[in-house]
């Protein structure tokens, strides 16, 4: 699939690894493929399965919302998730060329996101920024 890109006139954190564009939703890869791998954030509010993932998601989306209030970024549709929604499944890049969700992951606020595979955000093992 050839990339689309986008423009948004608004562009909002809902969580951190979903933005909203317009009042659409789109889904962040992290700079990865679609159905092959991503990123995954923790949840947030009651989708959440314990208060430190309720917390490391408003962490998360906070840290989004940042990097969102940059100028320049590029927004690209890499395809369209499975759900209902039909989600765009999205790579946002700076102005630097990064992509926003690959800047998540290095920074601890994503993991690698697979097929079949769920990440547990309420370890003890998790980072506690």
């Amino acid at each position: 699939m050839i990339a689309a890109v986008v423009m948004c006139t608004s562009l909002t954190a809902v969580d951190g690894d979903t933005v909203r564009c317009d009042g659409q939703l789109m889904r962040l890869l992290g700079g990865g493929i679609p159905y092959v791998w991503g990123i995954d954030t923790p949840e947030i509010g009651s989708h959440a399965k314990c208060l430190k993932e309720r917390k490391l998601a408003l962490i998360a989306k906070g840290r989004l919302r940042e990097l969102l209030a940059e100028r320049g970024l590029q927004i690209e549709i890499k395809g369209y998730d499975n759900t209902p929604m039909h989600r765009p499944l999205v790579n946002i890049y700076r102005s630097d060329g990064r992509e926003v969700g690959a800047v998540l992951l290095s920074e601890g606020f994503a993991r690698t996101w697979r097929p079949r595979h769920k990440n547990d955000w309420c370890s003890t093992d998790v980072d506690h920024r």
